[in-house]
């Protein structure tokens, strides 16, 4: 049996040692022994005991010598040195105590009383031990810039470090307040399903997010939530930590928009720019044309190329921007069939349909138009992608949320391969990329949609992806905010 307490004996007289042995091994102490001070110091410091016995008349450096240079160390000046003497004088005993000694043993010893001492010094000794852990422990939650939050049994919280509770706005008086009912009141709960069974279950270890979404004075915020699991005999309560992941979600959906804006706004007018060159420099070299031909061809690339700097002048417009939603501004559904036209002929999508339905014809969105822009390209694109032949049918429908008449339902219906259940559950789940070379998606889920979650959760909307039932093919389904007065 593994011993609760270790034990330094430092003796130079082996008959003490072994007495002291037979003494304490009934008590299964882990017994480490010393056979002079300059040892003792060592082992100690390897060992970091719970209790020392100090023999004090030893050559070399005596008892009081080591008791010394134990107080001087910085790690070992809180352990518990008892000092085993023959003295029994005053002056012996004031000398002890000027060393550092915690307590004097006389020989010849009490057994029982040498036993008492030494469980009674350990116990106390593990008691303070465990005390200085605590208070560090809780100074270092307290200075925590993550929010970590105690709950009993109920789901009431019973704790709540400075951070949780200036994150989720907790008077001083908290012990009645539900931990579900608070976030709710403050925060979208996504992904929803992760949250369904809360009272249930702990959460699951996919990311769970808190996301306060954008408005007209403020930027959107998030918070990943994580339950710690804790052993069977501490079910009694449950531990979560917020931890602010607002820059780390704004940082990725910044490189990933400008690798979408970058793509769709300035590859189509760099290919016809290049390849008009690239035919004028074939034709020049091998046979020449008629002039009104190479004055065709000089005007088709001059065009891309007034089209690219145009581009890029909206793009760099674009990416000086601080964030992607700027707040208050909106968008009207009658942009939707062209924006997305738009769309399609750059991603040469031919089979594609818009219907929005009629009492929406004048309605307007709560989202910037270039929010529900990029939404939509990454759609079209992943529907591209991910065709057999890369010529999906799709159909973009917009009707009124039935659940929610101040949110309309804007599904993409698309001919695809069916997703399994697995990759139903990834594709759309917004995460924090930490891999070394940026990609946008989570490796092997199949639809790099994530930021179209993002998206969408920010602005206060849902997003959903299932499988077709009429066709084979998956249809993404959002939920999003109609504007004030349009409701």
């Amino acid at each position: 049996m593994q011993s609760m307490y270790t034990v330094l004996i430092i003796d130079d007289e082996p008959a003490a040692r072994e007495a002291l042995e037979a003494l304490l091994a009934a008590e299964r102490y882990q017994l480490e022994f010393a056979v002079d001070g300059l040892q003792g110091l060592a082992l100690a410091a390897e060992l970091y005991p719970d209790i020392i016995l100090l023999d004090v008349m030893m050559p070399g450096l005596d008892g009081y010598e080591v008791c010394s240079r134990l107080r001087e160390d910085p790690i070992l000046a809180e352990v518990p040195v008892v000092m085993i003497t023959a003295l029994d004088d005053k002056a012996s005993r004031l000398r002890g105590i000027d060393a550092g000694a915690d307590d004097f043993i006389s020989k010849p010893f009490d057994k029982s009383e040498l036993r008492a001492r030494v469980r009674s010094i350990c116990r106390l000794n593990r008691y303070r031990l465990l005390l200085e852990e605590k208070i560090r422990f809780q100074w270092i939650i307290e200075q925590s810039q993550e929010g970590y939050i105690v709950l009993n049994k109920a789901g009431k919280i019973s704790y709540a470090n400075p951070s949780a509770q200036l994150y989720l706005n907790l008077p001083e008086d908290k012990s009645d307040q539900n931990f579900i009912d608070v976030i709710r009141q403050q925060y979208r709960c996504e992904p929803e399903a992760s949250w369904l069974n809360w009272e249930f279950q702990a959460l699951p270890m996919t990311p769970n997010y808190l996301v306060r979404p954008e408005t007209t004075t403020a930027k959107a915020f998030w918070l990943q939530a994580d339950e710690l699991g804790l052993p069977q005999s501490a079910r009694q309560r449950r531990v979560v930590r917020l931890r602010n992941v607002t820059d780390a979600i704004v940082n990725q959906n910044e490189m990933r928009r400008a690798e979408t804006m970058l793509r769709h706004k300035l590859i189509t007018p760099v290919s016809i720019a290049s390849m008009s060159v690239g035919i004028l420099k074939k034709v020049i070299v091998q046979e020449p044309l008629p002039v009104n031909e190479l004055v065709q061809l000089v005007s088709q690339a001059d065009n891309s190329l007034e089209r690219l700097i145009k581009e890029m002048k909206d793009v760099f417009q674009y990416m000086d921007a601080p964030v992607l939603a700027q707040p208050g501004q909106q968008v009207a559904l009658l942009q939707l069939e062209s924006m997305v036209a738009s769309l399609a002929k750059k991603l040469n999508l031919e089979k594609v349909t818009v219907t929005v339905a009629s009492a929406l014809q004048e309605k307007r969105l709560t989202i910037a138009e270039i929010v529900l822009e990029t939404i939509l390209w990454e759609i079209l694109e992943n529907a591209k992608k991910f065709h057999p032949q890369q010529a999906p049918q799709i159909e973009v429908i917009v009707t009124t949320e039935a659940q929610n008449p101040q949110g309309i339902q804007l599904q993409v219906a698309m001919t695809a391969s069916p997703l399994s259940p697995e990759q139903i559950k990834w594709a759309m789940m917004p995460y924090i990329q930490s891999e070394k070379y940026f990609t946008g998606e989570k490796h092997g889920m199949g639809l790099g949609l994530s930021l179209v979650n993002t998206l969408v959760w920010q602005a206060g909307g849902s997003a959903r992806l299932f499988n077709r039932n009429d066709l084979p093919g998956i249809v993404v389904e959002l939920v999003l905010p109609l504007a004030d007065g349009n409701r």
